[in-house]
This record gives C-alpha cells, sequence and structure tokens, in this order.
C-alpha cells in the first residue's frame, strides 16, 4: 500500500521493518543517530596541497605512487585527484 501511495520515493520493505522496530521498542526521534565512526581528515586541505605540489612536479604519476610517496591510501589519494583537484585521466592514442 506504501508503495502505491507514494510511489518511487518509499522505503524499502527492509527499511520499513527496520524503522518499525526502532519505533516499537521505544525510538521517539525521527532524526539520524550520530555515527560512532571517527570523521574523515585525509582530504584536509595540507594533502591536498601535497598532492597538488607532487602532481606539479610530474603529472604523469599513478594514484598509486602518489599514495605510496605521501603516505596516505589509494581511494583518498583518487578523491583528492578527481575531485579536489578537477583531474581527470586523459588517455591519448597515436596516430597510425
Amino acid at each position: 500500500m506504501l508503495k502505491k501511495a507514494v510511489g518511487v520515493d518509499c522505503l524499502s520493505d527492509r527499511q520499513y521493518f527496520r524503522w518499525h522496530k526502532a519505533f516499537a521498542e521505544g525510538r521517539e526521534d525521527v532524526n539520524d543517530e550520530n555515527s560512532a565512526g571517527r570523521l574523515s581528515t585525509s582530504s584536509s586541505d595540507d594533502n591536498v596541497k601535497r598532492v597538488r605540489d607532487l602532481l606539479n612536479i610530474d603529472r604523469r604519476l599513478s594514484v598509486r605512487l602518489i599514495s605510496e610517496t605521501l603516505d596516505i591510501t589509494k581511494t583518498i589519494v583518487h578523491e583528492i585527484v578527481s575531485e579536489s583537484l578537477g583531474m581527470r585521466k586523459i588517455r591519448f592514442k597515436r596516430g597510425i
């Protein structure tokens, strides 16, 4: 009935049952609870500057090599390069 009433924006069955259980057990607040994880500080301004400086020296460096050189995880380096610096890999194909 919910899917007919709300349409595409309806909660999945699994999420509906999670919410139902939480409220049945006494939850009263609909806002999200604070997460237990720590905040990500790896893509800080300092790390963005370090990656930018390294790429200014050699723009052909791989994400893996940058990660090893700066001791930052590959996923964070990829995030910095693609999102913070707005760079992407350009494939060059030589003519015949």
